[in-house]
């Protein structure tokens, strides 16, 4: 069977404050010309599917009417999404009875049973081929946020060791208890000759992240899971979070990689998705298929003023437009700009001189990077960015500053609750 593999659509995503609800209607365009085109049997969205857990109404309407299209289009297209850390799991689960009834299947939380044990039935997504023959089964687990992985509730999962206190009881174990459990579950309900197929958003050890626009999904870094998570005997493994398209280790270990650019740091590597062929048990083949960029992304610089100018200067100008209406209409699809300038000393026309030798061009500038220079022998102090840091390392840090000693798990895994009923909370009021 043919899958296509997909993540990180961030849809709505605000992009220096300007909307890109056009490009990403061009992507889902193309995506369901493709998958039509490859005769694809399911399609896997590996998380972060919106920008934000409150999407704007338009973002919701583009997720919506595509699913909408493909079902009418390809009527046997399985689609399965889950939730990413971008993404409230409450709203992506919100209208999965009705998604069901369009073929697609979309797993936003985890669920424990009433013994403490993990509700891994509903997370294990059939998928069938044209005669309706079931040829894989997906394991499709949605970001894990650390309320749901860890404190007492989870230590039932763990058979003979629950009672043991040496066990770590901290958010990676977590992590990697759930990954075992529901392959373990995966692997009880496969037939001979049916593949198993892993969708998981996860930051993977050893794997490339982005210059600057993927943020750490909960504590900086520290949540990074190991590959060896995922057996032999998983035939696929399907991974989002990370921006960058890239394999982890071997073959069928793989991030496709967001299909835009998120950020101007991504401009220099391709956009993809990828397409998956299993045969029986095992994978068969896998093929990058480039996505087309609907609107282009330029980084001028860094180099000094001069020679900055001279680039905008030597850029082709805007073609000749019939009337203002058109002239809008096009400007959605002018190239986004990004320029950096190194100065030596302060320049407070900067701005009106880079928009100047703009003029006339088929440019959108959204951002211009001042790059001052270094004094030599200057001590910095050190910066913290409080959105890398996260809500829970700082949590640690203020308590250790406070008391002299960092936290003990039972504070940790008060403030995990804490931090989803906020979370929670939020979604109950969008």
């Amino acid at each position: 069977m043919k899958l296509i593999h997909t993540a990180d659509w961030h849809l709505g995503q605000s992009f220096h404050g300007q909307e890109r609800h056009v490009e990403h209607r061009a992507f889902l365009a193309w995506l369901l010309d493709t998958l039509v085109e490859r005769c694809a049997d399911a399609l896997l969205v590996a998380g972060d599917i919106f920008d934000v857990v409150n999407p704007s109404l338009a973002a919701q309407a583009l997720l919506y009417d595509f699913i909408v299209s493909a079902h009418e289009r390809l009527p046997g297209l399985q689609i399965v999404l889950i939730a990413g850390n971008h993404d409230s799991g409450n709203r992506i689960e919100l209208p999965a009875p009705l998604m069901r009834r369009l073929n697609t299947h979309a797993l936003g939380r985890v669920y424990w049973q009433d013994d403490g044990d993990l509700d891994a039935e509903r997370l294990l997504v059939p998928l069938t081929d044209a005669e309706g023959a079931t040829r894989a089964w997906c394991l499709a687990l949605p970001f894990l946020r650390p309320a749901e992985v860890t404190g007492a509730g989870l230590r039932a999962d763990l058979g003979d060791n629950k009672d043991d206190a040496a066990v770590p009881n901290d958010y990676v174990a977590g992590i990697n208890r759930v990954h075992t459990r529901l392959i373990e579950a995966a692997r009880a309900r496969r037939e001979p000759g049916q593949a198993l197929v892993a969708m998981s958003h996860a930051h993977l050890h050893g794997a490339a992240v982005s210059e600057a626009s993927e943020r750490p999904i909960v504590i900086g870094g520290e949540e990074s899971i190991s590959a060896a998570l995922f057996p032999d005997d998983i035939a696929y493994v399907a991974l989002g979070h990370l921006h960058r398209a890239q394999q982890v280790g071997e073959a069928r270990i793989r991030y496709s990689g967001s299909p835009l650019p998120l950020d101007f740091s991504e401009v220099g590597y391709p956009h993809q998705v990828v397409e998956v062929v299993l045969e029986g048990e095992a994978l068969a083949a896998t093929e990058a298929l480039p996505v087309p960029r609907p609107v282009a992304m330029h980084r001028i610089g860094p180099a000094p003023l001069a020679r900055v100018l001279a680039e905008l200067e030597s850029l082709e100008d805007a073609p000749a437009l019939a009337d203002a209406r058109g002239r809008e209409r096009s400007r959605e699809r002018w190239p986004w700009l990004e320029v950096r300038v190194e100065l030596e000393a302060p320049i407070p026309d900067l701005r009106a001189r880079v928009e100047a030798a703009l003029d006339g061009k088929a440019l959108r500038l959204l951002r211009l990077e001042r790059r001052l220079p270094r004094v030599e022998g200057e001590d910095a102090p050190a910066r913290i960015d409080l959105e890398s840091l996260g809500p829970r390392k700082l949590f640690e840090r203020t308590w250790a500053d406070r008391w002299g000693k960092p936290p003990e798990a039972d504070v940790l895994a008060d403030f995990d609750r804490l931090c989803q009923d906020v979370l929670d909370g939020e979604e109950a009021t969008s």
